[in-house]
């Protein structure tokens, strides 16, 4: 099992940034692709940004490409997600996600998933 916890969210002004954590314990990160996905109130979860268990592969949806940047630390066991220029739009609950198989765009690929931190973008 891993147990995924999410930090760093928050208010911000459109333009800002902020910089998401996610801390995994119960297991070693390092054999797991990673993500990030964020959902609103009445919508479905959306991908945002996947990296491969070594770092080398990313991949992120069209809205937030130049803007976020997904990177990670196996040493220390946590995942990052680096947003700038954000927008209101950006606005939603991120969620940190694990999974044994290549990065990929789509939720039933992670098996693991965190509760979540809550992101507020205001114009």
């Amino acid at each position: 099992q891993v147990q995924l916890v999410e930090s760093g969210g928050g208010l911000v002004q459109a333009g800002g940034s902020l910089r998401l954590s996610c801390a995994a314990s119960g297991r070693t990160i390092s054999s797991y692709a990673m993500g990030w996905f964020r959902q609103n109130p009445g919508k479905e979860r959306e991908f945002v940004a996947a990296i491969s268990w070594t770092g080398g592969t990313t991949r992120y949806t069209d809205s937030v490409k130049g803007r976020f940047t997904i990177s990670r630390d196996n040493a220390k066991n946590t995942l990052y997600l680096q947003m700038n220029s954000l927008k209101p739009e950006d606005t939603a609950v991120y969620y940190c996600v694990a999974s044994r198989r290549a990065p990929a765009t789509t939720a039933a690929t992670y098996d693991y998933w965190g509760q979540g931190t809550q992101v507020t973008v205001s114009s």
